[in-house]
């Protein structure tokens, strides 16, 4: 609840202005709705929410996913977890600059108990099927640091690993312990302008360059920082495999993809 709170002080209160209710169908946010809301998150049940703008590219959402509360292992693992997602327009991040993107996730970050996070660019899209998905899947190749937006059906087995490289990514306790804490975190992270920051004796940020890079393939542009960040990784990324089978991706590019900074 205070994560949505501090992306609307960040937003504006009138950036979300559409919400899911019952059986998906969508509503416009009013004093009532948002009541709803905002009890639907925090009440006994299982918590949700789905919140975004009425543009049709839907640049400011607010998406939140919980699971069934339950004891979590202190090894890697996947499974099912809890998951809040929070959208940004690319022109945010030009008009404030990244250094007020990368606070408002460090405050995020702050306020949830994560296992592992993320933040960078994106292909706009919560569906990965039909055109949308063929518009994507020509371009996603070229552009390694764009991600493709998963994370709707990958909450369902990501455990405590780790969904990929990004901008910035923040590790939780399972994995920093897997890989020897911070300082050995520090010693593996040699790149120009990658960072690695401690945020408290079990969680840190590893951030990769001031601003987030999109790649490109075919200039020559194949983010080395990127490439050296995954091998460090490599032992705690998710596998995409056939079980997860997100729009029309194919196995072979459920790999390619998941590979993308390894191969």
């Amino acid at each position: 609840m205070r994560a949505l709170d501090v992306y609307l002080e960040a937003v504006g209160p009138k950036a979300l202005t559409q919400y899911s209710g019952y059986e998906d169908e969508t509503q416009t946010l009013d004093a009532a709705s948002w009541e709803w809301v905002r009890r639907n998150m925090s009440g006994p049940q299982v918590g949700s929410a789905r919140l975004r703008d009425d543009a049709t590219e839907q640049s400011y959402r607010f998406e939140y996913e919980g699971q069934d509360l339950r004891p979590e292992p202190d090894i890697l693992r996947t499974g099912p977890v809890n998951f809040v997602t929070l959208w940004l327009p690319t022109e945010y991040l030009e008009t404030h600059g990244p250094t007020r993107v990368r606070e408002l996730a460090l405050t995020l970050a702050s306020l949830l108990p994560f296992d592992s996070g993320h933040c960078g660019l994106s292909f706009n899209s919560g569906f990965l099927f039909g055109e949308t998905y063929q518009s994507i899947k020509k371009i996603c190749f070229r552009y390694p640091g764009i991600d493709i937006p998963m994370l709707g059906n990958l909450g369902s087995l990501l455990g405590t690993r780790i969904d990929g490289v990004h901008w910035l990514n923040f590790l939780g306790p399972v994995v920093l312990k897997s890989l020897g804490g911070v300082e050995a975190w520090r010693a593996q992270i040699s790149s120009p302008g990658a960072t690695v920051q401690e945020l408290d004796d079990s969680r840190a940020l590893v951030t990769l360059g001031e601003w987030p890079e999109a790649g490109d393939l075919e200039a020559g542009q194949d983010l080395p920082a990127y490439r050296e960040l995954a091998r460090v990784l490599e032992p705690c990324l998710f596998e995409l495999t056939g079980e997860y089978r997100p729009g029309e991706l194919s196995t072979q590019e459920l790999r390619r993809w998941g590979r993308r900074f390894l191969d």
